[in-house]
């Protein structure tokens, strides 16, 4: 099984993890659980956006804290490809307009992943699993 963390599950997991469903921690800590974790490119840039406006704040610099937020075994990240992009644009309605959302259910739609996340438009989406 691959899952997918949503930008909101990856910043919790390293900063605020009682945030976490019990059953969302306890399958990320258990590796055998899932053959990989995959975090979105596009995540990556909504952190630095809500650092960049204060309306996150960390400790450090953005960059050295994404240099640790790597650190959870199998965890790789997924790319923003031209096929992800693409698929974006053609999700079934209704949908929200939120890009990042639309790339994150894409690139799990690609990956054939279920997307860890508490966003309950996510969750009442249709088209893609969730789990939280």
């Amino acid at each position: 099984m691959t899952y997918l963390l949503d930008t909101h599950t990856w910043i919790w997991w390293y900063m605020n993890p009682d945030k976490l469903s019990q059953k969302v921690i306890d399958l990320i800590r258990d590796t055998d659980n899932y053959e990989r974790i995959l975090i979105s490119a596009i995540s990556v840039w909504e952190f630095c956006k809500l650092v960049e406006k204060k309306r996150l704040i960390i400790h450090g610099s953005a960059k050295d804290w994404l240099a640790q937020a790597f650190d959870l075994p199998k965890l790789s990240l997924a790319p923003l490809t031209p096929v992800i992009a693409y698929e974006s644009t053609v999700l079934p309605p209704p949908i929200h307009n939120d890009p990042a959302d639309l790339i994150i259910i894409a690139t799990a739609k690609v990956e054939d992943a279920v997307i860890i996340t508490k966003d309950e438009l996510l969750q009442k989406y249709q088209h893609v699993t969730c789990f939280w």
